[in-house]
């Protein structure tokens, strides 16, 4: 077997593996949207079914308009999404400069420390968060909610990567032309990173707009729950109808999917712009 034949063949091998891997990843997602499709016969039927009988069937997304307050869990889930991701993401890019462009004493070992914090599971800090959301009166509140996610080191480390691969003398040039640290990061650094911006911010919304434990533990109030949280007031005392569920699951997806379909091509440039960096 030739160079050529062996390579094709590897890559053919390479994508049907990674087809696989995909249709594993996505079954569950697409299995889940047909479910909230199906009346409670269908759910129930055995041998199960992947597709519902008609997608005209919205009685289970009736039955959760009815149950729960969607709209304002929406807003919840996306005012504590936003403001997380915006606010950490701006901590990440002013950090990932300054390791960058800033020499200062200490500056390997802060370095080295804020990655090992990438170590820590989160359930560890649990409870020191929770105290600390409490005695300062932030239970119940948007800014409680989100606070946890202000400082993420995985995106501080990969823009930090990223502006590795810009020119420091790009950076005197502009010095030299009067420009300052703010303004270079702001009209020269940041546009030609977008792509990056992009993915990690949908990395990060995406994240925070499916978080569970936090905001279940840090709000008493429905009116302050979160959609992940709403969707387990769809269970009942006398049990679980899990096609109303699977129909609540549906309802949360779509601003997320909404959010890849706009920003689909930047997310795909800056994920390829990450694995040439």
């Amino acid at each position: 077997m030739n160079a050529g034949v062996k390579k094709r063949t590897v890559n053919a091998v390479m994508s049907l593996l990674a087809l696989a891997a995909g249709l594993l990843v996505i079954f569950p997602l697409v299995y889940g949207v047909m479910g909230a499709f199906k009346s409670e016969a269908e759910f129930s039927a055995y041998p199960p079914t992947l597709l519902p009988r008609s997608f005209s069937y919205t009685k289970n997304f009736e039955a959760v308009w009815a149950m729960v307050p969607v709209l304002r869990f929406f807003l919840n889930s996306l005012i504590v999404a936003v403001l997380g991701t915006t606010v950490r993401l701006s901590f990440a890019v002013l950090a990932a400069y300054a390791f960058v462009f800033f020499e200062f004493k200490g500056k390997k070992a802060l370095f080295i420390f804020i990655l090992a914090t990438m170590m820590l599971p989160a359930d560890t800090m649990i409870v020191t968060n929770y105290q600390t959301v409490a005695r300062l009166g932030l239970l119940d509140n948007y800014l409680g909610m989100a606070i946890v996610s202000f400082v993420g080191a995985s995106q501080m480390f990969m823009l930090r990567q990223h502006f590795l691969s810009s020119p420091r003398s790009l950076r005197d040039a502009a010095q030299m032309d009067g420009c300052g640290d703010i303004r270079f990061l702001v009209s020269i650094l940041l546009p030609v990173s977008r792509p990056l911006l992009v993915m990690l911010y949908v990395q990060g919304f995406v994240a925070l707009w499916n978080t569970y434990l936090w905001p279940l533990l840090v709000t008493n109030h429905n009116d302050m729950r979160t959609i992940q949280v709403g969707i387990t007031m769809l269970t009942t005392v006398e049990g679980t109808n899990y096609h109303q569920v699977l129909a609540g699951v549906a309802i949360s997806l779509v601003p997320a999917f909404l959010l890849f379909l706009l920003l689909r091509k930047s997310i795909t440039r800056g994920m390829v712009s990450d694995a040439e960096g």
